[in-house]
Formats: structure tokens, sequence, C-alpha cells
């Protein structure tokens, strides 16, 4: 018994629902879940349909080309852990927070190993029985120290890779080889407060919530389509510290709910926005 997920992007017209689940039934699939959205805006249609049963994907596949509209596309997918590499440099929050995660079972995804510009989280990733690799950018330009990072990414293959605190910008180079596939989070105080201290800043400027931002990294430094986002409100009791200790937590739980939501395929990228089936 196969288990399925379809993903379908295309213009709106009338009948497309329809026309897709009866495509199913023809196939004597039966769908678990179905989701949809009509971005009005754009003239734009979004499902995404669980389905399982033992069916002929070619036939299903060429059929399913011909009901939809030009411009259309769609994807099938498997509900397979995803597998990632993820890239740190000293916090621990959001690595500890994936590590745990996944090692329950919270999280559907395939660790194949960690990546460090410092070693300082080694210890904490071989207490998971995982690959952890110093790969240092001391000594080395940016474009020399990524070239060294990609070669190492490349051998374990991801379908993605989170970006778990890890401060170093990308080269255009990377981002292209994994378009879409490159997940960030930072803090939402951007563009404000922007470089060191941000929380010291916040806690200067005397700002009464604190939020995070998950998303795709694009070329565009932080302003790749959004994943998801959260806040937390503060107050004046809040010092600087106390403000950080608070963001760490918002990021974590950011991050690790916009990993669940693309590990499990609900979320489609269109234009530099996301559509995400909660």
């Amino acid at each position: 018994m196969q288990h399925k997920i379809l993903l379908t992007d295309c213009p709106d017209e009338k009948g497309l629902i329809a026309n897709i689940t009866s495509l199913c039934s023809e196939h004597q699939l039966n769908i678990i879940k179905n989701n949809e959205f009509v971005d009005h805006a754009h003239n734009r249609f979004f499902m995404r349909t669980e389905f399982s049963g033992d069916f002929n994907a070619e036939a299903f596949e060429s059929q399913l080309q011909a009901l939809l509209p030009a411009g259309g596309s769609y994807r099938l997918s498997s509900q397979e852990r995803k597998r990632i590499v993820i890239l740190v440099t000293k916090e621990a929050h959001c690595l500890g927070d994936i590590l745990m995660k996944s090692f329950y079972g919270d999280l559907h995804v395939e660790i194949a190993a960690v990546i460090g510009n410092y070693d300082t989280l080694k210890d904490l990733t071989e207490k998971f029985n995982l690959p952890f690799h110093h790969i240092s950018h001391e000594g080395l330009n940016r474009s020399e120290h990524e070239k060294l990072i990609a070669a190492q990414i490349r051998e374990y293959a991801p379908d993605y890779v989170v970006l778990a605190k890890y401060m170093r910008i990308l080269t255009p180079e990377l981002v292209a080889e994994y378009p879409y596939r490159i997940i960030n989070i930072h803090h939402s105080f951007l563009p404000a407060f922007i470089g060191a201290r941000p929380y010291q800043q916040a806690f200067d400027r005397g700002v009464k919530m604190i939020g995070a931002t998950a998303h795709f990294v694009t070329n565009n430094l932080d302003e790749g389509p959004i994943i998801e986002q959260d806040v937390i409100h503060t107050d004046h009791t809040y010092d600087a510290d106390r403000m950080a200790s608070a963001g760490r937590d918002v990021e974590k739980y950011v991050l690790s709910r916009a990993l669940r939501f693309v590990m499990d395929e609900k979320v489609f990228v269109t234009g530099n926005r996301t559509i995400v089936f909660r």
C-alpha cells in the first residue's frame, strides 16, 4: 500500500478539486486529507492531497498533467523522512531542540550530519551518535571556506540544509545549489537592530515584544519566503539577558515548527511568499 502526498499548484479555474479527486477515485485511491487554497490576487490554486492505495504512478501522473491548466505544476511525494544537514556556529538552543525532537520522533527528519565553523557543538552532536564536521573559517575568505562546507554537504546528499544559528552569510553559488531547500532562523527585529548584540539594542530601545522568523534562504539576505513566525510579549522587568533567553526560546520553536511544515510537505513557495497548510 502506497501512501503519497500530491501537491498541486496551477492557475485557478472551475472544477479543479472535482477533477483531481475524481482522478484519485478512478485509480482506487483513498483520500485521507485534502487542503486547498485560492490566491485570488494572483488567480492561483494550491492543493495538498494525502492518499493511499496501490496505483500506476506513471498513468496517474500522465492523466493529472492533462487535467491541469497551462502553467500548472504538481509534485508527488512520499512520506519518507527527509534527510537534512545542519550548519551551526556556537549557539546550542536550535540544534539541541532539533536533535531532541528528531531523537524522540517529534520531528520527521533524518539528520545526516552537523557541520560547524567552530567545534563548540561537537560534544552535543556526538551525544546523539551523529557525525560532526568542524570546518574552521580561520585564515580563509568566505568563498574558500564555503567551498569546503559545500563539499562536505554534498557527501550527504541532503534534501534540505538547516541553518541553526549559523552565523555566516552564504554565497549565491551555494544558495543556487539548493533552491528553496535552505532554511534559516533569525530574530524578527530585522531590519531594526542589525549587527551584534540585537537584544541589548532591543533592551535599550524598550521593545515590548520579541519574535523569530524562519524562512527559505535566497540571495536577498534574510528576505526569503517566510515559513513561520511567532512573538512573545515582554515588559520593563526584562533586562537584555532575559530578553536574549526569551528570544532563544522563540527561535527554537519557530524553527522546529517551520521544519515540521516543510518535512510534512505542507509548504508551497509562490513568488517571495509561502502557502502553508497547517
